[in-house]
């Protein structure tokens, strides 16, 4: 990965913690913190989800949810990407996304 790509990634990730922390949640990049390999993209108080940040034009999916899925230890694996002029979007399995919605309707 060039310089530029890694750049992109880590402006990418303070983006990300920054949007969640304008919705209340806690938030901050992982790697600035930690720099380990095996550190959080975005380390939050969000229980129970793992993210993996990408901040690309072509976004391997695949190859991403895998790598959220190897890293997510149990959690729940969330892609979130966005490409140039495009809005953030989280992709994760069906059936998380079904479990999060009977919770939030529980009320």
């Amino acid at each position: 990965m060039g310089a530029m790509s890694k750049e992109k990634g880590k402006v990418g990730e303070r983006e990300v913690a920054a949007l969640l922390r304008g919705r209340g949640i806690e938030a901050r990049r992982g790697q600035q913190f930690s720099g380990g390999d095996d550190s959080p993209d975005v380390v939050h108080s969000m229980e129970g989800l793992h993210l993996e940040v990408k901040r690309t034009e072509k976004l391997q999916l695949w190859q991403a949810f895998a790598q959220a899925d190897t890293d997510a230890g149990g959690n729940t694996p969330v892609v979130v990407h966005r490409a140039n002029y495009r809005p953030w979007v989280a992709i994760l399995p069906l059936g998380a996304l079904i479990e999060l919605w009977k919770k939030a309707n529980l009320k």
